[in-house]
């Protein structure tokens, strides 16, 4: 049997908000088995589930929202805390927004790391996807299908010659997470910074925590990999997800998508009927688990 884990110890962390340019603490705590993911707005009292059902928003980031109160950014850290296999755990924060750090997952890894892990006395279940649903919005479009373990299948394109097309598969571990998709930066156009600064967001970001590309080419010094784009979108996609609240045993399709489509089509699969059942983490997952779990080399990124 498999069980729930939360962390080992409290780790913390400080940073700026990506698109609210705040200052903000960032606390990571153990938590009992089936508390799941929580946020708690320290500075107001407010505790939001990372549920599907708390969504709030989606223009540029993913925001959980309840009782008026929000936490932006969070896709960066829930991906992290998926992939290592973080069931249970109190996030507080004391600002609106999720600390951007260099704009990838590294930072949360390593944070997590430093926390280590420990197990629960509940067993973990898995939500597997029984038959394929999908949402299509124009050339944009969104597919989970059955597989035996986590993969994901991206491909993006933009109006722009670095970006014209990008695809990646692979299949979701610990070490390949930690290894090809944590690292992966979010990345945004220089002639867009202007109109995203007059509609309130953006406000924190630089070129130490995102990728900016210009009109010839990319303004920081170098990516971190040739394909870093659709990297991070895979990093974006795994955070989403993790809103289903279980480990997830089917494969992501995209195409051109986004937090929206992501949630999107996690919706769909919770709201069709025979779509999903919830497994037990019993032996015939134990292969699965261990990939999970399993050490990985960090890429080299800044710390919290």
């Amino acid at each position: 049997m498999i069980y729930r884990r939360t962390l080992r110890r409290e780790v913390a962390c400080t940073g700026i908000g990506l698109h609210s340019g705040r200052p903000v603490r960032l606390r990571l705590r153990p938590a009992p088995a089936e508390h799941g993911v929580r946020f708690l707005r320290s500075d107001v009292g407010v505790a939001i589930p990372a549920t599907l059902a708390h969504i709030g928003g989606q223009d540029h980031a993913t925001t959980l929202h309840r009782e008026g109160v929000s936490v932006g950014t969070v896709e960066h850290l829930l991906a992290a805390l998926s992939a290592l296999g973080v069931d249970d755990v109190l996030v507080e924060v004391d600002g609106p927004e999720v600390p951007v750090l260099d704009g990838s997952a590294a930072p949360f890894v390593m944070l997590l790391h430093e926390a280590g892990l420990r197990p629960l006395a509940v067993p973990r279940h898995y939500l597997r996807v029984l038959q394929p649903v999908e949402v299509v919005h124009g050339q944009k479009s969104a597919r989970l299908v059955p597989a035996e373990h986590f993969e994901v299948r991206y491909t993006i394109g933009f109006d722009h010659p670095l970006l014209r097309h990008q695809a990646l598969s692979l299949r979701l571990s610990g070490r390949a997470f930690t290894d090809s998709i944590a690292p992966a930066r979010t990345f945004g156009f220089l002639r867009e910074v202007e109109l995203l600064r007059k509609s309130g967001l953006a406000l924190g970001g630089s070129l130490d925590n995102a990728v900016v590309i210009g009109e010839t080419g990319v303004l920081n010094n170098k990516l971190r990999f040739a394909d870093e784009f659709v990297r991070h979108k895979i990093l974006d996609a795994i955070g989403d997800l993790a809103l289903l609240g279980h480990p997830l045993l089917g494969r992501l399709e995209a195409v051109r998508a986004g937090h929206a489509l992501h949630a999107a089509v996690a919706h769909k699969l919770l709201a069709t009927a025979g779509a999903f059942e919830l497994v037990p983490a019993t032996a015939a997952l134990v292969t699965e688990a261990a990939l999970v779990t399993e050490a990985a080399t960090l890429h080299p990124a800044a710390a919290c």
